[in-house]
C-alpha cells in the first residue's frame, strides 16, 4: 500500500508540474505587460504603441504599459527587450531603424534583430515628410536642394539619432540629390522637434505623425511626402520624388517582437490580438489621423520582411557614411 500511495504521489506531482508550465500560457496574462518603445515620447513609435496598447489591454483584460528606453539610436531599449524573461511579459516596438538599419550601421549590436527576437506582427506603415522651419527661406524641394548646394553644410537637420529613422531619411535625400546638410542627432523624436520649432535646426524628414500638428499650425513647413503617391490628409503636399528626386520612395514600418524564446502559444495570442485591433474602424481611422496605414502579418512574414528591410539599407548606409555618434 506504501508502494501505491508512493507512485500515486509521484504521479500527482508529475502531473502538477506538468499542468503549472502550461498554465501561463493557458491563462495568460495574469499581470500587466510592458512593451518597450526604444524611443522618447512624442515620436511616431510612442503615438502609435499607446493606440495599440490601449485596445491590447482591453483583449486581455491587463493593463499593458508603454515603457519608453531612449538612447543609442534605440539600441538601449532594444537590448532591453532582447534580455528581458521570455514569458510574454515583456515585447518590443521594432522600426526600421532599430531593426532595419542598426544592423549595418552598429559594428557591435548588443542585439541581433533576426535570432533574439521573435517576430509578432507588423502593425503600421508611415510615410515621412520633409519639413524645414518657415526661417528657411525655400518653399520647394528643388529650392531645398538648391540652397543646399549654394551653401554646403551650412544647412542641418535633426533626428532621433544615429540610425533612427530620420537619420537614414535624410541620409538617404542626400545620397541621391548629391547635397551636404550636416546630422544634429537628438535622444529622439520630441527633443529634435522642439530645436526645428525653435530654428535650431534647419530641417528633417521624419514621420507624418509628430508632424501633422505642427504643419497644419503652420509651424512647420511641408516641402514633400516620402511616399509613391500624395497623402489624402496633405492633397496640396507633393512626393518627394515628384517634387525633383526620382527613385525617392521610403516608408517608415513598426511591428511587435517578442524576445526569441517566447511561448508559441503567447507570440500566435499577441498575433491574434493584433490582427483584429486593427481591423476595428477606430484604430485605423486613429492611425489615419496620425498619418500612419494599420498593417498586420503572420510572425514568419514580418520575420521574413525583417531580413529584407537588413539587406535594402546596408548598402545604404555604407553609402552615406552614417555611423554611431
Amino acid at each position: 500500500m506504501r508502494l501505491v500511495l508512493i507512485a500515486a504521489g509521484a504521479m500527482l506531482m508529475s502531473f502538477a508540474a506538468g499542468a503549472s508550465e502550461q498554465i501561463p500560457t493557458r491563462v495568460f496574462p495574469t499581470k500587466p505587460i510592458r512593451l518597450i518603445v526604444a524611443t522618447t515620447p512624442g515620436g511616431s513609435p510612442d503615438i502609435l504603441a499607446r493606440i495599440v496598447c490601449q485596445k491590447l489591454s482591453e483583449a486581455f483584460n491587463q493593463q499593458i504599459i508603454v515603457d519608453n528606453r531612449a538612447g543609442a539610436g534605440g539600441t538601449i531599449g532594444s537590448e532591453i527587450a532582447a534580455r528581458a524573461a521570455p514569458d510574454g511579459y515583456t515585447i518590443l516596438m521594432a522600426n526600421i531603424g532599430t531593426f532595419g538599419v542598426n544592423p549595418s550601421l552598429y559594428p557591435n549590436l548588443p542585439y541581433d534583430p533576426i535570432k533574439d527576437f521573435q517576430a509578432v506582427s507588423q502593425i503600421a506603415n508611415v510615410p515621412g515628410m520633409m519639413v524645414v522651419n518657415p526661417s528657411v527661406p525655400v518653399t520647394t524641394v528643388k529650392q531645398l536642394i538648391a540652397l543646399a548646394k549654394a551653401k554646403p553644410g551650412r544647412l542641418n537637420y535633426g533626428s532621433a539619432g544615429s540610425g533612427s529613422a530620420a537619420n537614414l531619411l535624410v541620409e538617404y535625400f542626400k545620397l541621391l540629390t548629391s547635397t551636404d546638410i550636416q546630422h544634429v542627432p537628438y535622444r529622439g523624436t520630441g527633443p529634435a522637434l522642439i530645436d526645428l520649432l525653435a530654428g535650431q535646426v534647419s530641417m528633417t524628414i521624419t514621420g507624418v505623425p509628430p508632424l501633422t500638428p505642427y504643419v497644419k499650425a503652420g509651424r512647420l513647413r511641408a516641402l514633400g511626402v516620402s511616399t509613391k503617391h500624395r497623402l489624402t490628409q496633405f492633397p496640396d503636399v507633393p512626393t518627394i520624388e515628384e517634387a525633383g528626386v526620382p527613385g525617392y520612395e521610403v516608408m517608415q514600418w513598426y511591428g511587435i517582437v517578442a524576445p526569441a524564446a517566447t511561448p508559441k502559444e503567447i507570440v500566435e495570442r499577441f498575433q491574434t490580438e493584433i490582427v483584429k485591433l486593427l481591423k476595428l474602424p477606430e484604430v485605423r481611422e486613429r492611425f489615419l489621423i496620425e498619418g500612419a496605414e494599420a498593417i498586420s502579418s503572420t510572425p514568419a512574414q514580418f520575420q521574413t520582411f525583417i531580413k529584407s528591410e537588413i539587406a535594402r539599407w546596408r548598402p545604404v548606409v555604407i553609402a552615406s557614411g552614417a555611423h554611431p555618434e
